[in-house]
């Protein structure tokens, strides 16, 4: 049987048209051109019992067939194949004609051929880049179809030092593996070795990395290796154990990581994650709803994903973040301390709190929390909020202990696609509550020593809203509109008879257009574009915020919607910062021992939301016992 993660050579005693002598394989399945000429092929087809390629290259049509391996393996050398060839495979004597389950492209969509790829045909610039630590990052997230017009990787590309200048240091990617339609988030994905068509050809993905490394900005890709998505996927004809009725998720049978002839199903999404990190020279991987991963096998395969990513970077540092609904501590442990090596998660509590706390709406799922300074405090300080609580709504504990994982690890946002794409108009956060809210919790989000992320348009408010969209063939799209409508009704205020009026049609072309940025608000929006910039500014170069400790930053809750976090610094040199979510505030008698300032010192602020130029409507005068804080605002204090 193939090993975990082995590139096999190619043995002239299989493939008597020549091949080298011992090339040695990329990846152990896909296509890929040889050293001297032609191209190898490899396969898992174990429903096969022959299987040909089919060649569309140059006005010829050619056809060769692959030889049997062990365990369903089939293999051939195409000595004149080259890059730019199509190609497809025929199984047996069946009428049909089906991708490469590993093509590196699919120039006409997933129903169409694969191409064969040079991955050496590109010129990299990037070798000093080392690749990033987790300490010190802000993230931005982005999705390429709406991020820019156009919504290419050539596009995207021009808006990279904007983004370099704006303080973000590593650019999320929502994923580009090819899905059927003209537009979609990506979390759709049937070819997961192919960069979709829609954002341009794999080189144009290799360029925007390459570039993105040039100006000192990392990129993570989010990857899917929960579900496939429900078109334009044939892995089904070559075998049918790539899924198994073992897990159920809520997409149906989960992926066979851990039933039947699971090794090869394993091997293919290992051989997916080093593939990006080893010819996209990505950073690191964003794993999608990882508790939709189940896996019963010694090694979960989440620990073998991130072995595989840190082998195929080689000497470059590499970082791997994953979304879990469970809230499981152990995921993000080292691997020598009994964890699966992941490091850092997305922390969904923060953002739950903070958004009842600027809405004061506590629908649906939100129900699980009270918006309270302390929850904001506790996940600043603690990460995930439930660590091992009864959850009433999900009728079971939620989350396991993580107290011992580092702030620096837990991802914190205010927006991201799913909370403002899963909300019943796509509303940005900002337009959700008041401006000074706003201004305060962003000021919180970017100083706390968690991880923070930008969701795109995030910094300059934009107008544009963010959809759910996905462009299917005519009975889908009916039951993704059902089904949405369905989803939507948890939440208390559409279920009532006039909510459809507040959905779009996910699968129409003008949602996916409304969604799209005008880039220009960085202009014309350019007080919160500031307000961003001064806060990341502060966030890296002051030393007590960049110094992200979890372990010596402590809050207090100063009123129902007041509260205060005290980052202690060396020799005394702290800040503190005051959040005020409700009305004008004035605390006396002033008990609190987090509010005094450090030895023969004072404090003297560093940063308010009310500046003017953030739109506020000035500071004020604090007297020298800062008491006193308008409502809806925040102020960043440093002892002098």
């Amino acid at each position: 049987m193939q090993t975990p993660h082995s590139t096999p050579t190619i043995d002239n005693k299989h493939h008597p048209h020549g091949a080298p002598v011992n090339s040695r394989r990329r990846m152990p399945i896909g296509a890929e051109l040889v050293a001297g000429g032609g191209a190898h092929f490899r396969v898992w087809a174990p429903k096969a019992k022959r299987l040909f390629i089919d060649f569309h290259a140059d006005s010829v049509a050619a056809s060769i067939e692959l030889q049997a391996e062990s365990d369903g393996y089939f293999s051939a050398y195409a000595p004149e194949a080259r890059a730019g060839w199509k190609y497809a495979y025929r199984i047996d004597d069946r009428a049909g004609q089906y991708p490469d389950p590993a093509s590196r492209f699919q120039p006409e969509g997933p129903h169409g051929f694969s191409e064969l790829i040079d991955p050496e045909d590109f010129s990299w610039t990037d070798q000093q880049w080392s690749g990033p630590d987790l300490a010190g990052q802000v993230l931005y997230e982005l999705h390429l179809g709406t991020f820019t017009p156009e919504g290419t990787f050539a596009a995207a590309m021009r808006e990279l030092p904007a983004l370099a200048e704006l303080g973000v240091t590593l650019v999320e990617i929502m994923p580009v593996a090819e899905f059927a339609g003209n537009f979609g988030w990506g979390y759709d994905g049937v070819d997961l070795f192919a960069p979709t068509r829609l954002y341009g050809r794999p080189n144009d993905f290799r360029k925007f990395v390459d570039c993105a490394h040039q100006l000192g900005l990392g990129v993570i890709l989010d990857v899917v290796y929960n579900h496939f998505g429900p078109t334009g996927n044939y892995l089904g004809n070559f075998t049918d154990d790539y899924l198994s009725a073992k897990h159920h998720t809520d997409w149906g049978n989960g992926i066979n990581f851990d039933s039947a002839n699971c090794q090869p199903v394993r091997e293919f999404f290992t051989a997916n994650a080093g593939y990006w990190i080893d010819e996209f020279h990505v950073d690191g991987l964003r794993l999608d709803a990882i508790h939709a991963i189940v896996d019963d096998s010694p090694e979960h395969i989440l620990k073998a994903i991130g072995k595989q990513v840190r082998k195929a970077a080689g000497d470059r540092k590499t970082l791997v973040f994953a979304e879990n609904e469970w809230q499981e501590g152990h995921v993000f442990r080292p691997i020598e301390r009994g964890g699966y090596g992941l490091d850092g998660a997305w922390n969904d509590d923060f953002h739950h709190a903070a958004r009842v706390a600027m809405t004061g709406r506590s629908e649906g799922y939100f129900g699980d929390y009270q918006g309270t300074p302390q929850e904001l405090i506790s996940a600043v300080k603690w990460g995930y909020l439930y660590q091992g609580q009864w959850n009433a709504r999900q009728k079971r504990p939620r989350g396991t202990p993580a107290f011992d994982l580092e702030a620096k690890q837990f991802v914190t946002f205010l927006q991201n696609h799913d909370q403002v794409g899963n909300s019943p108009r796509g509303y940005r956060l900002h337009q959700l509550t008041s401006p000074g809210r706003a201004r305060a919790l962003t000021a919180l989000f970017l100083l706390s020593p968690n991880t923070p992320m930008i969701f795109q348009g995030q910094e300059f408010a934009a107008s544009s809203p963010f959809h759910y969209f996905a462009d299917h063939e005519v009975e889908l799209a009916r039951l993704v509109r059902e089904g949405r409508h369905r989803e939507m009704q948890q939440f208390r205020s559409m279920a009532g008879p006039d909510s459809r009026e507040c959905l779009l049609d996910p699968c129409a072309q003008q949602t996916f257009e409304e969604s799209k940025l005008n880039l220009s608000e960085r202009e014309s929006h350019s007080a919160v574009y500031t307000m961003f910039k001064d806060l990341l500014r502060l966030r890296r170069d002051d030393p007590v915020f960049a110094a992200q400790s979890g372990a010596r930053t402590h809050g207090t809750v100063l009123s129902a919607e007041c509260f205060a976090l005290r980052f202690f610094g060396s020799d005394g040199d702290d800040r503190l910062i005051i959040v005020n979510l409700g009305r004008d505030l004035e605390w006396r008698p002033a008990s609190e021992p987090l509010l005094a300032p450090p030895i023969k010192a004072k404090w003297q602020v560093l940063w308010s939301s009310e500046n003017p130029a953030y739109g506020g409507c000035g500071s004020g005068v604090l007297d020298e016992s800062h008491s006193y804080l308008a409502g809806h605002a925040a102020v960043v204090l440093q002892n002098a």
